[in-house]
């Protein structure tokens, strides 16, 4: 079971994201930020609300790095104006924010117990009761027995963690992650997907980058998408869901031997197309289908192990927005990585 936190009480009073509860967490107007002749983000129009988990997705080099740069105060924009927590600039609301940069931020010599500490402190944070909520927040990530570890002699899923405990140890109303997962096995994305939700449900709101579009799929109640620095989507998932449904059922016949025989699924009502898969088939629906009504028709007429709805992935999507397929989309995440990662 992983510990509690326990709760710490700030040096000085902090504001809660309920006072700004009318207006946007983060608005950008018009922003626009060029490298020389490299356009990184032209004319961007965003409005997070307060609570939400924000992904913003795209191949590397799209200009998610930017973006959140340009609301952290690191860079400026060469046009256009940025809110953040109601204030003209991130520095003036410090405190209030939590930031996981994409190159990796923690003090290399130093202990990891004492960096956590030390930053805590600079959040305004009393040392009464800090380094006992350091050690439980080590305690959940399972890293209590480097407490007194130099941070260079962690692995970099290992600093990884640190940072993101640095990030949310203040108990910020904002949190802002730049490719969190990066560096992480299976087993500590699941841990770092669970710690975020969890953030979520105190009502944080959270913004989170990364070109791995399957973590936006399981943590997102937003979604931001960029391509070569222009918006291409910004809906609620809810509507992406909606808006992008690909109108199919998949079936798995139970018989494998089953799968290739399409007498099954011959005049089938509400059915307008049969795709075979690898495994079974997709039913592709009607306008005026009823989704429920095919998959009990369906389930009658031939015993399935899979049996289910079809729905768009976040890849597809993209791809579908601004051309090309999923191989150039990777050879393009490849490239960009390899010249130094997201613009």
């Amino acid at each position: 079971m992983l510990t509690t936190i326990e709760p710490i009480t700030p040096s000085t009073p902090k504001s809660t994201h309920r006072e700004h509860a009318l207006q946007p967490v983060i608005e950008l107007r018009g922003v626009a930020k060029a490298f020389g002749p490299k356009r990184a983000v032209n004319n961007l129009e965003l409005s997070i609300p307060a609570g939400s988990v924000y992904g913003f997705i795209g191949p590397n080099g799209a200009g998610k790095t930017t973006t959140i740069r340009m609301i952290m105060s690191i860079i400026f924009p060469d046009s256009g104006t940025i809110s953040v927590l109601g204030k003209a600039s991130a520095v003036e609301s410090k405190d209030r924010i939590g930031y996981l940069p994409e190159e990796r931020g923690v003090y290399r010599k130093m202990r990891v117990g004492a960096f956590l500490n030390y930053m805590g402190r600079l959040k305004g944070l009393d040392s009464a009761g800090l380094e006992r909520r350091v050690r439980q927040w080590l305690e959940r990530v399972s890293l209590l027995d480097c407490y007194r570890k130099k941070c260079e002699e962690l692995s970099k899923g290992m600093q990884q963690k640190v940072q993101f405990i640095a990030s949310v140890l203040h108990e910020p109303d904002l949190v802002i992650l730049d490719e969190p997962f990066s560096g992480l096995d299976p087993v500590n994305r699941r841990l770092l997907r669970g710690l975020i939700d969890e953030q979520r449900a105190k009502g944080r709101t959270i913004i989170f980058s990364t070109h791995a579009m399957f973590e936006a799929e399981q943590l997102c109640t937003h979604l931001f998408m960029i391509h070569q620095g222009n918006k291409v989507l910004d809906m609620p998932m809810a509507e992406v869901w909606r808006t992008y449904d690909p109108r199919a059922v998949i079936v798995e016949p139970m018989d494998a031997n089953g799968a290739s025989d399409d007498r099954p699924w011959g005049n089938f009502p509400g059915v307008c197309g049969v795709t075979p898969t690898a495994n079974g088939v997709e039913l592709h629906l009607a306008n005026d289908a009823d989704p429920g009504a095919v998959m009990a028709e369906a389930a009658r007429r031939a015993p399935a192990r899979r049996l289910e709805l079809k729905r768009a992935n976040l890849e597809d999507i993209f791809i579908n927005l601004v051309g090309g397929d999923a191989a150039a989309l990777n050879i393009e995440n490849e490239r960009s990585a390899g010249s130094g990662g997201d613009a």
